[in-house]
């Protein structure tokens, strides 16, 4: 899978903060209409202001979606040199941003200040001149390569869109919905997930995300399937989906935490009954600029993917 990478690579470095997921919409769109050709299958691609900048793929006759949400993380310009986080990026002195505004490209870097009036620190960039009120501003992608793993910022969540990608190569049924908003507060899943259950009475769903790199969850031995995280799936659906995972010999960790979302949430709130499950490569470095995914873990999860979309 090596030379696929490249895809993942390109990916990391698209400017896609939540609320302004168009360079990574237009993307995708662009790389489907080039690629599908090739696919086992062909979709239908729905996408326009119906979906805002959410994009849904329908293939055959779906009983699972697939969920990817497209945002990242990163920090929106306030006044002169404050900085607004976008969901919960890490917070480190010198940590290199990157932005556009209608006076050109800025290469900034993160500033940590106390304020002296209420004693608490607060966020600043430090650069030659004021970046216009509401410009965005993103980790510097720096992609790093070896033999077992990649390294840069955004694998959440460019690689669970790739994980789709790859899925979308040979699936027969079953939907793929690339989402907006996930990182601050999600509210594009509400709306389709509707769509979703109301045009092909699909209410079952895998979460295309990744998790974390924990005492019980390590790189290399596997891709996660989450038993729950602030929320709690159903029992009956997360031991399907295991019992599938054994039955086809698909190496898997299981995580357990109390914290944490995703998409899910959405899909766990809905007026529909929806069956839900996270299931993810674990990284190391979460919400950073070095983010740090092991191969084989992409690999596992490609592969139970495919088969999940498959048995389920």
């Amino acid at each position: 899978m090596a030379s696929d990478y490249e895809l993942l690579k390109t990916m990391c470095a698209i400017h896609a903060p939540s609320g302004n997921e168009v360079a990574m919409k237009d993307f995708l769109l662009s790389y489907i209409k080039k690629e599908k050709k090739n696919w086992k299958h062909k979709p239908t691609v729905y996408s326009g202001k119906e979906l805002q900048d959410c994009i849904v793929l329908s293939f055959g006759k779906p009983r699972t979606a697939i969920f990817a949400h497209m945002d990242s993380i990163g920090f929106t310009v306030r006044y002169g040199k404050q900085l607004v986080k976008i969901g919960g990026p890490v917070l480190k002195e010198g940590i290199n941003l990157v932005g556009k505004d209608s006076k050109g490209a800025a290469d900034v870097k993160l500033k940590i200040v106390r304020d002296k009036k209420t004693g608490h620190d607060k966020i600043e960039y430090t650069y030659k001149r004021d970046l216009e009120t509401g410009t965005e501003l993103t980790f510097k992608p720096n992609w790093r390569e070896d033999k077992t793993s990649v390294q840069c910022c955004y694998m959440d969540n460019r690689l669970g869109i790739y994980n789709a990608l790859k899925v979308a190569e040979t699936l027969k049924d079953g939907i793929i919905v690339f989402s907006c908003w996930e990182e601050h507060g999600g509210g594009s899943v509400s709306y389709i997930q509707r769509y979703i259950q109301e045009t092909y009475g699909v209410a079952q769903a895998l979460i295309s995300d990744i998790t974390w790199v924990t005492e019980g969850v390590k790189a290399g031995k596997g891709v996660a399937i989450s038993m729950r995280d602030s929320l709690i799936p159903r029992r009956s659906y997360i031991n399907k989906i295991i019992t599938i995972a054994k039955k086809f010999e698909v190496p898997f960790q299981l995580e357990v935490e109390g914290s944490g979302g995703s998409d899910a949430k959405e899909l766990h709130m809905s007026e529909y009954p929806w069956d839900w499950c996270f299931i993810g490569a674990p990284e190391d470095f979460v919400h950073s600029p070095d983010e740090k995914v092991n191969k084989f873990d992409i690999e596992t999860m490609v592969q139970l993917y495919k088969v999940l979309m498959k048995e389920l």
